[in-house]
């Protein structure tokens, strides 16, 4: 497949008062046309930030790219005119973001809110927008989608402005969705409600990056996936090769703390220690104090190594094996825990 989004040798980084914070470093992703691919890793390890720097939504200052490039369809997004990127966002590419109460403006009913984005970039009248609001509140699992129209954001529950941004995002059909964490708020009936919609837009040609926590999510709808650790990509790869045979320890670690079918009685693995400080990352391999593989040559950073299944951030890609064995994906939306 062709890729929509070429994420290129990005960099970013945050000034702060106790130093300078590399967010990201060196990060390149390719998202093909169509496909949903997931982004995982521990909490602050740069996926956010990665997804959010599509767009230049970064806040600067503190925050800066330092370096890489952006393509979109070709077209390099970091160095686009201002106005030319304000056409793209929302409607060749929308956001569904992680905070929805920060998103939303506390000033302005929720049907505004949402003809507006319309009125933005397309020509439709307001009674054409508030009849496409409506509809798209009710495909997003609203109960009363007139009255959520009349209503503020802080009339409504985490969840029902979860939803709102959910509808937001996609009623103007982008060929790219960047999902930070979409159903984190959401019951397991209203998560399921929410996937079908995005596996609907899939299948409209829609490309989906899916960031999240939820292992099963990740093998339930993704084609592709890349891990994250320490501000780095330590592996990608297609979802069935991950899951299989993860070359990284990192990626095995993960899936050790995840039940599998089949084995629900199976005790969890945690990984020990800490996520090292963004301010002061060891040198060498950035998970060695924490994992069981490491040896003396782990003290130098490794590349990125490529394979047939994708790459892999470890001087051992040739010769560590899965630390559990082949597994047949993790439990279903609701009876698993996040890693």
């Amino acid at each position: 497949m062709s890729s929509l989004l070429d994420i290129r040798d990005l960099s970013v980084s945050f000034r702060t008062d106790e130093g300078l914070v590399r967010a990201v470093d060196h990060v390149s992703l390719s998202i093909p046309r169509g496909a949903v691919f997931g982004l995982v890793g521990e909490s602050g390890c740069g996926k956010t930030v990665t997804a959010m720097s599509i767009l230049r939504l970064i806040p600067s200052p503190p925050g800066q790219v330092d370096s890489g490039s952006i393509l979109f369809k070709g077209q390099d997004l970091l160095r686009l005119p201002i106005a030319e990127l304000r056409r793209l966002r929302g409607r060749a590419i929308s956001v569904i973001f992680q905070e929805p109460m920060t998103a939303l403006s506390p000033l302005h009913r929720i049907g505004d809110q949402l003809a507006e984005t319309l009125h933005v970039h397309e020509s439709i009248s307001a009674a054409a927008a508030r009849d496409t609001a409506r509809d798209w509140l009710g495909k997003v699992g609203i109960p009363d989608p007139i009255d959520c129209l009349q209503a503020y954001p802080f009339q409504l529950s985490g969840g029902m402005r979860q939803r709102v941004m959910i509808a937001m995002a996609l009623m103007l059909q982008p060929e790219l969705i960047i999902a930070d964490e979409p159903t984190t708020a959401l019951d397991v009936t209203i998560q399921a409600q929410i996937l079908d919609l995005l596996r609907e837009m899939k299948r409209q040609d829609t490309s989906v990056l899916l960031i999240t926590h939820d292992m099963g999510v990740i093998w339930e709808m993704c084609d592709h996936m890349a891990v994250m650790y320490a501000s780095e990509v330590v592996e990608s790869g297609t979802v069935q090769d991950l899951f299989r045979a993860p070359q990284h320890p990192y990626t095995a670690a993960l899936l050790a703390s995840v039940p599998a079918l089949g084995r629900p009685r199976e005790r969890l693995t945690p990984i020990p220690g800490q996520v090292p400080s963004p301010l002061q990352y060891p040198a060498g391999c950035r998970f060695r104090l924490r994992c069981r593989h490491a040896f003396d040559r782990c003290t130098a950073h490794p590349p990125l190594y490529p394979s047939t299944a994708g790459a892999s951030r470890c001087f051992l890609r040739e010769a560590v094996a899965p630390s559990t064995p082949p597994r047949e994906g993790p439990l279903p939306r609701g009876q698993h825990q996040s890693p």
